[in-house]
């Protein structure tokens, strides 16, 4: 990336405009963390909800001090293992740290990104002192971009965002793990959102293992049931069932689109992924906006493995078929064009 291009971005989120950067998880949408007016920007640009909080990100030089407050050991041991990296970490918001970022709660959550397009505007935003609040590039709900031209999609007819940073692929493809350090002393750690860096490798930091959200948990980006979905109905079956949902689906002149990483019969339009939670997750957001554009009555998922390295992946379909349930039952049983 042009350095130019970096100082010019900078300069722009100073300004209080909006500059969509990757990230080595997905494409995020970023203001000046410090500026309401900014944040409030982002909100306006996605579509959402006001008490929906967003992600700090910082600069590794960056003091946690001066966005948090009470912060436990823990914190600064994970950060140490896993900064830059995509671990989002919640803690106590400091005094003076606007609430626009975290939805009038009293935490906020802050990560280091790992991409070096990122690293490199947080470095030159303030001289490396300031925070980016960054969201996925996308209007609210939607898949997350992790291309450059998803970002471009969702926003450049409306010239919301000042400045696109294309920095390729994103490598990781889902959004950053979340946990919660908030309520150590009552709660201890709570996993509330799984990503690339798993519960267990958490564990072996702090030597406690996080729990699940519990009812009184912060909120925190991608934690809603229902997001991360195309415009398409998505249902996600295990591969036995999928067999004969395809040809159901088929006989009934009904157009589906497939997600899949085993051998599976051809159909309207298909996309196969790697057979690991590592390729799959790189490629899962691409994959379901690219059959989002076939025209397709649903996209049908395979459903990955279950056990814990596919977590976050599991978490991301779930979320995207949550407002699609019956949408099969649905389509076998109405008239084609109906």
């Amino acid at each position: 990336m042009d350095q130019q291009q970096i100082e010019a971005a900078a300069r722009a989120l100073e300004a209080g405009q909006l500059v969509a950067f990757p990230t080595e998880t997905v494409y995020g949408l970023g203001a000046d963390a410090e500026n309401p007016q900014a944040v409030a920007a982002i909100y306006a640009a996605k579509g959402r909800p006001q008490d929906h909080p967003v992600i700090v990100h910082l600069a590794p030089e960056a003091s946690l001090d001066y966005w948090a407050c009470d912060i436990p050991q823990e914190a600064h041991a994970l950060a140490e293992a896993f900064w830059p990296g995509p671990l989002t970490m919640i803690l106590k918001r400091a005094a003076n740290i606007p609430d626009a970022v975290s939805g009038g709660q009293d935490t906020v959550g802050l990560r280091c990104p790992s991409h070096p397009v990122a690293l490199a505007l947080l470095r030159a935003f303030k001289g490396g002192k300031g925070g980016v609040a960054a969201p996925s590039a996308n209007k609210f709900g939607h898949v997350s971009p992790t291309l450059a031209q998803h970002v471009r999609d969702e926003f450049e007819h409306e010239g919301s965002v000042a400045m696109v940073l294309d920095g390729g692929a994103a490598q990781v493809g889902i959004e950053s793990t979340i946990v919660d350090l908030s309520r150590l002393a009552t709660h201890g750690p709570v996993l509330l959102r799984p990503g690339h860096i798993s519960a267990e490798a958490i564990a072996a930091v702090i030597d406690r293992l996080p729990a699940a959200p519990d009812a009184a948990a912060p909120r925190a980006s991608g934690t809603l049931e229902s997001h991360y979905a195309p415009h398409t109905p998505v249902a996600m079956q295990e591969r036995a069932v999928l067999v004969q949902t395809l040809d159901a689906l088929h006989a009934a002149s009904r157009k589906v689109a497939l997600i899949h990483y085993s051998d599976l019969p051809p159909t309207h339009a298909a996309q196969r992924l790697p057979a690991t939670p590592e390729g799959f997750a790189h490629a899962l957001y691409a994959a379901l906006r690219a059959m989002d554009g076939h025209g397709a009555d649903v996209i049908l998922v395979e459903a990955p493995p279950q056990d814990g390295a596919w977590l976050g992946v599991n978490d991301r379909l779930r979320r995207a078929a949550h407002g699609s349930t019956g949408i099969v039952h649905g389509l076998l049983n109405k008239q084609p064009g109906i």
